[in-house]
């Protein structure tokens, strides 16, 4: 297996141990030679991981006590949310984080919508149309699910405040990598253009109560699509 791939399996291993408490906040992993030969890699490998896991806010490693584990619901960012999602579909995980997620993603997802709908250009209009009509017009369903992400991005630049731009950054990012999982709404990409042509519609006439409506209607519908709820 190389090395990164062997990295990304132990990242999401301990990854699962650490959310599912077998080792809890406040303690201390064992020590890097134990805990390598307890998952089978060698200490460099697992040296990566646990950089990997401390960017996310998981762990600490503090000089003379070894590898903390944090609580993360006070350490953690938004680049922890990848992980907490890719957590929630594993099995007998904390589904709740599914519903978290997506429920953000609405809330933020209106909010944005009426953003733009009230700050964006003449040009952020028409790139917009643009990239709804390469949704419609997407080979298959992976094309259209990655460019209606883009129109996501469109709408946060639109809104004219940099950091829901990257709120949604934050929201794609944990999405995208599990989005195979999330393909239902896209099977039929002219289905998908229309279904969200109410929202670019809403936003490119200047009508931010209007996109805030359609914005939510919107990521329910492709909610229930998604989860089959």
């Amino acid at each position: 297996m190389a090395h990164d791939s062997l990295v990304d399996a132990l990242v999401n291993r301990l990854r699962d141990d650490v959310l599912a408490r077998r080792y809890p906040a406040g303690s201390r992993l064992p020590p890097e030679r134990d805990l390598a030969a307890s998952y089978g890699v060698t200490r460099t490998s697992l040296k990566h991981a646990l950089v990997r896991l401390a960017q996310a806010g998981l762990v600490e490693t503090r000089h003379g006590v070894g590898t903390v584990v944090l609580d993360y619901r006070r350490h953690g960012g938004p680049d922890l949310l990848p992980m907490l999602l890719t957590h929630a579909l594993g099995d007998g995980a904390d589904d709740r984080w599914l519903t978290e997620v997506f429920e953000v993603r609405q809330e933020v997802g209106a909010v944005v919508a009426a953003r733009a709908a009230a700050h964006r250009s003449a040009d952020q209009a028409d790139a917009l149309r643009a990239q709804m009509a390469a949704v419609t017009s997407a080979r298959d369903a992976d094309a259209a699910q990655l460019a209606e992400a883009e129109v996501h991005r469109m709408l946060a630049a639109a809104a004219g405040n940099r950091v829901y731009e990257l709120l949604v950054n934050s929201l794609l990012k944990a999405y995208l990598e599990v989005r195979s999982l999330f393909r239902a709404p896209f099977a039929d990409p002219a289905v998908a253009g229309a279904r969200l042509a109410p929202l670019v519609d809403a936003v490119c006439a200047g009508a931010p109560d209007a996109a805030r409506t359609a914005a939510e209607a919107y990521l329910a519908r492709t909610r229930e699509l998604m989860l089959g709820r």
